[in-house]
C-alpha cells in the first residue's frame, strides 16, 4: 500500500465518507462530509467510489509526502494547491510523484477543501463509516503532524482525465428552507425575521452547528422543549433567540425549537460557510 506522510496536518483535517447515518436512536449523529457535493465530485475525478473515504482540510490544507506515485484531485473551497512546488489545478487530476509533496494552502471562497486519492484513504471503519465525528470522537482521529496514511486499493473505475469546471459558491448563498416543525413556538414575525435578515456565521461555528449572529428571533412560548429528534439542516433557535443551523456531527435530540430545515440539496452550500460569512434562508 502506498504510505502518505504528514508533514503539516492543518487547523482541522479529517477523513471524512458518506457518514453514518441510521444511529440516530444510538446518539450517534450521521457525520461525513460536509460538502458531499465536493467529496463526490474529487472521487469521480480520480475514479473512486463517490463515497471513499478523503481528506477534509479547514480553513487551511495539509502538507503530505507520498511513498509512491498516486492521482489525486482537490475539490471544495478554492486554495492554493501545489505538487513538489508546482501547482494543480483546482479540480483536476494531477499526479504525486513517488517521494513528492502535496501542499494545499488556505482556503478561499469557502472553508472546506477535499483531498481525494485514487484508491480512497484505508483506516478502519467505525459503525460502516470511516468518517471522523466531532460530537462524539468516533472514527479515526483528526490528522497530526507525523501521522502516516496509507491509500487503498486500485479501483475498477478509470480516473477522469478532463478538466472539471467548477463554479465558485456566491459570496452570500442563499439557503432553502421548509419552516417548522416547531414554527408554530414562534410569531409569523419570527419566521419573516428568519428570511429576510442576512445572516453573519459566527466565529465559534464547527461541524456540529453553525452559529448565526444578527437581530434575536421572538419566541411565543418561552419554556423549553423535551428533546426530540433533530436532523441536519434544522435550525434551532437558542433562548437568546440566535439561530444555531445544525452540521453533520450535530447531536441526535435537542430541546431548542426548531423554526425551519434547510433543503438537503442545500446543505452542501451550508458546509462551505466561513466564520465570518454571509448568508440569508428563503421559502
Amino acid at each position: 500500500m502506498n504510505e502518505v506522510s504528514v508533514l503539516r496536518a492543518g487547523p482541522l483535517t479529517t477523513v471524512q465518507d458518506r457518514g453514518r447515518p441510521g444511529f440516530a436512536h444510538l446518539g450517534v449523529p450521521p457525520s461525513g462530509a460536509a460538502d458531499p457535493q465536493a467529496l463526490e465530485l474529487g472521487n469521480r475525478i480520480v475514479g473512486n467510489d463517490p463515497g471513499a473515504a478523503a481528506l477534509e482540510a479547514t480553513l487551511l490544507g495539509p502538507a503530505l509526502r507520498f511513498v509512491e506515485p498516486a492521482l489525486v484531485a482537490v475539490t471544495g473551497a478554492e486554495a492554493t494547491v501545489s505538487v513538489s512546488g508546482q501547482p494543480l489545478e483546482h479540480g483536476a487530476l494531477g499526479e504525486v510523484p513517488a517521494g513528492g509533496v502535496l501542499e494545499i494552502g488556505r482556503c478561499r471562497h469557502g472553508v472546506r477543501s477535499y483531498l481525494c486519492i485514487r484508491g480512497g484513504v484505508a483506516v478502519e471503519a467505525t459503525l460502516g463509516s470511516c468518517s471522523h465525528d466531532l460530537l462524539t470522537g468516533l472514527g479515526p482521529p483528526p490528522l497530526r503532524d507525523g501521522n502516516v496514511l496509507l491509500v487503498g486499493s486500485e479501483p475498477a473505475s478509470p480516473p477522469q482525465h478532463a478538466p472539471t469546471v467548477i463554479v465558485s459558491p456566491p459570496a452570500e448563498p442563499v439557503l432553502r428552507v421548509l419552516p417548522g416543525p416547531r414554527d408554530d413556538w414562534f410569531p409569523p414575525e419570527a419566521l419573516a425575521a428568519l428570511v429576510e435578515v442576512t445572516w453573519r456565521v459566527g466565529s465559534a461555528s464547527n461541524r456540529v452547528g453553525i452559529r448565526l449572529e444578527g437581530p434575536p428571533l421572538a419566541r411565543v412560548d418561552r419554556g423549553e422543549l423535551l428533546s426530540e429528534g433533530v436532523v441536519t439542516g434544522a435550525i434551532q433557535v437558542t433562548p437568546s433567540g440566535q439561530p444555531i443551523l445544525l452540521g453533520p456531527d450535530h447531536p441526535t435530540t435537542g430541546g431548542y425549537p426548531v423554526i425551519a430545515v434547510v433543503y438537503t440539496d442545500d446543505l452542501p452550500l451550508a458546509g462551505q460557510l466561513a466564520p465570518g460569512a454571509s448568508v440569508r434562508f428563503s421559502i
